[in-house]
């Protein structure tokens, strides 16, 4: 497997897993603390669906499909011979994010979000690193090929 995948992947889940601690370790849960009031908190939910807490209570379908992705990531970069960074990195950060909310879930049975810009869900920083992950390889497909 590249070096990058693994390398930007263990940035996000070392990251993921450290903001989680102190989000925990410092507010309640419910509890909402304003950094830029009405527009960015900390607050504290534990998912135990997906995005937008679709799916609650599914966790160990969510457990699979975490494995499956991880999995399918590493045989897909394994099996590739030609390297594109951007693409490392998509996979290193989906990678990063799926193991991410993968510990939470094996660990305490849902996912721990905290970031809170009143106009969208709580999410955490794996959600984002998937999703930031999967924008860039839309992107970056038609170009990883040439």
């Amino acid at each position: 497997m590249k070096k990058i995948v693994w390398a930007v992947a263990a940035v996000v889940l070392f990251l993921d897993q450290l903001s989680k601690f102190f989000a925990v370790r410092f507010l309640n849960p419910g509890e909402s603390l304003a950094l830029i009031r009405n527009i960015f908190h900390l607050t504290i939910v534990r998912n135990t669906g997906a995005a937008f807490g679709i799916f609650k209570g599914a966790r160990f379908f969510f457990i699979a499909v975490s494995i499956f992705v991880i999995i399918a990531i590493i045989a897909y970069t394994r099996s590739t011979v030609k390297s594109f960074f951007l693409r490392e990195a998509a996979f290193g950060l989906i990678l990063g994010g799926a193991f991410g909310n993968l510990i939470d879930r094996l660990w305490s049975g849902c996912v721990i979000d905290f970031l809170d810009f009143r106009i969208w869900p709580v999410f955490n920083l794996a959600d984002s690193a998937v999703t930031i992950g999967a924008i860039i390889l839309v992107i970056c497909i038609p170009y990883s090929s040439k």
